[in-house]
């Protein structure tokens, strides 16, 4: 009887709001329980996020250290590691959730380019934050480069531990932005040509996140994160241009489809 009622399994605005509720509910509780997995591992975490500095006071004789100026600041520091990790840790289930509560209300295409985001994101993701990794140490050493001899380097382990979350982040959310551009063009709400001719802003914004992500004097430094920026801005551009020149092909057939129509003799 309810489903002659509603035929097409429809949900009522209530029904959306109670299960965006439970989603959330058990999202907060793997967060939770990714946040005690990263309570554990906080410990070989700071080890390994601290050894540029310990490798290079111990190579280059640097009295550089890593302090905590407070009395709750280890507390507090890795109350804060441990949720990042958490975050980090449950993103594939928290992702998933997100995409199962939006997906039934999207086209089947539609659904398709978000697998399609999420499919490539991800790799893209985790690609900018191995570059900034390993980029870390050179960063590193290049600014306490600048301590003054006989001066002593006395770093805030919040500070340096955020510090390098952060150049994590902007290298793996760089990575990520031409996957939204293509995105955004599949969506029809951006076209190739738009993009194209942007190509100033974008090598100025490139610009901009290099040096931000990059605090050395050394432009060669600078120029070498540009360089996969800039290939994937470009890759982007190609694939929105390939796009754009398909779905144009597809609507000049559907107009000489039109036209041939309008053209046939009319059957009384």
């Amino acid at each position: 009887m309810a489903k002659k009622r509603n035929p097409d399994a429809r949900m009522s605005l209530g029904g959306h709001l109670k299960e965006l509720r439970n989603r959330l509910f058990f999202i907060a509780i793997a967060i939770f329980a990714g946040s005690v997995l990263g309570w554990i591992l906080f410990d070989p975490v700071f080890q390994i996020l601290q050894a540029p500095v310990v490798e290079l006071a111990q190579s280059k004789n640097i009295n550089a250290t890593i302090n905590f100026g407070t009395v709750v600041g280890a507390f507090d520091l890795r109350l804060q590691v441990s949720i990042f990790l958490g975050v980090l840790i449950t993103s594939p289930f928290w992702l998933y959730s997100l995409w199962a509560f939006i997906t039934p209300g999207l086209k089947k295409r539609e659904r398709r380019y978000t697998l399609a985001f999420l499919g490539s994101a991800i790799p893209l993701f985790a690609a900018g934050c191995w570059m900034a990794w390993v980029s870390l140490p050179g960063f590193v050493s290049t600014l306490i480069g600048f301590t003054p001899s006989g001066s002593a380097n006395v770093i805030n382990a919040n500070e340096y531990i955020l510090f390098t979350i952060r150049i994590l982040l902007v290298f793996g959310i760089a990575f990520v932005l031409p996957v939204v551009l293509v995105l955004l063009n599949f969506a029809n709400l951006i076209s190739a040509s738009s993009i194209i001719k942007s190509w100033r802003v974008a090598i100025f914004v490139i610009a901009v996140i290099a040096a931000l992500a990059t605090p050395t004097a050394d432009p060669m430094s600078m120029f070498l994160v540009m360089i996969p920026l800039l290939a994937l801005y470009a890759l982007s551009a190609l694939v929105t241009w390939l796009n754009d020149k398909r779905r144009a092909k597809k609507q000049l057939q559907i107009d000489l489809e039109l036209d041939g129509l309008s053209d046939a003799p009319q059957v009384d």
